[in-house]
C-alpha cells in the first residue's frame, strides 16, 4: 500500500497529442502531482529520491504476492497506440533470491480488472553478466497471463528477448512505440530498437498503462511521457 497521502514528484506527463505527428489527437499535457488515480497491485510504492532525481520507488518487498501481476496502475491513462517513454532503474532488493535480476519496465493495454495486459521489461544484471546468453536475456516481452517470459522462451527461443547494455540501479531511458499489433522497444535513445515483437499476443486492445516491477525487485520511475495517436 502507498505510504504518503500525496505525491509531490514525480510528474508523469501526459501528451495527448503532438502537433507535429499529423496522426496524433489534439491534445493537452497533463501533470499528475499525487497518488490520486494511481492503483498498486501486489507492490508498494513511495516517493523518494533515487541518483539525485525525484522518482517514484516501488517494491515487492514484505509481500508475499506471486506471480507477474505486480503493478502501479494509472487507470485514467487509456492507451492503445502511440509511444511511451519514461525512465526506470531497477535492481534486486534485500529481499530477492538468487534468480532476481533486478526485473523492471512497462505494462500497457491492461484490462480494468488487470486480468490482462502486455509488457516490456529490463533484467538489469543480466546487460554486463560474464555470461552471453545471460546477456542475450537483458530485454523481454510478455503478455499476461496467457505467454509468461518461459513459455515463449521455451516454444520461440530468441524472438521475444534481446541483449541491451545495463548497469544495475542506473536510470535507464525506455521508449515504447504501439501501433496495432506491433510494438517496438528503444533503450537509451537509441534510434533503432532493442526488441521487435510484430504480434502482440491480445491482439490490438485497449487499457491502462502501468509500472511494472518482477519478483524480488527495488524500481524506480520518473518522467513518463504517453503520446497517443
Amino acid at each position: 500500500m502507498f505510504r504518503h497521502p500525496f505525491l509531490s514528484f514525480p510528474r508523469f506527463i501526459l501528451a495527448l497529442g503532438a502537433a507535429a505527428n499529423p496522426l496524433a489527437s489534439i491534445g493537452q499535457e497533463i501533470a499528475l502531482d499525487s497518488l490520486e488515480g494511481l492503483r498498486v497491485l501486489n507492490v508498494s510504492a513511495e516517493e523518494s529520491m533515487h541518483n539525485g532525481r525525484a522518482a517514484l520507488y516501488v517494491t515487492d518487498a514484505g509481500l508475499e504476492a506471486a506471480g507477474e501481476d505486480k503493478l502501479v496502475i494509472l487507470d485514467a491513462v487509456q492507451f492503445q497506440d502511440g509511444v511511451i517513454e519514461i525512465d526506470i532503474a531497477g535492481s534486486p532488493g534485500s529481499h530477492a533470491g538468487a534468480a532476481a535480476r533486478g526485473f523492471v519496465g512497462i505494462a500497457f493495454r491492461i484490462a480494468a480488472d488487470a486480468s490482462t495486459f502486455e509488457t516490456f521489461y529490463l533484467r538489469p544484471t543480466n546487460g554486463r553478466a560474464d555470461d552471453q546468453l545471460r546477456r542475450n536475456h537483458s530485454a523481454q516481452y510478455f503478455s499476461f497471463p496467457e505467454y509468461p517470459w518461459h513459455r515463449l522462451r521455451e516454444e520461440t527461443p530468441g524472438v521475444y528477448e534481446a541483449y541491451v547494455d545495463l548497469v544495475p540501479g542506473d536510470w535507464t531511458r525506455v521508449r515504447i512505440e504501439v501501433s496495432g499489433e506491433q510494438a517496438l522497444l528503444y533503450v537509451h535513445g537509441a534510434e533503432q530498437p532493442s526488441l521487435i515483437v510484430n504480434d502482440l499476443k491480445l491482439g490490438n486492445t485497449t487499457g491502462a498503462i502501468g509500472l511494472w516491477i518482477g519478483p524480488g525487485t527495488d524500481a524506480y520511475f520518473a518522467d513518463l511521457t504517453v503520446t497517443k495517436r
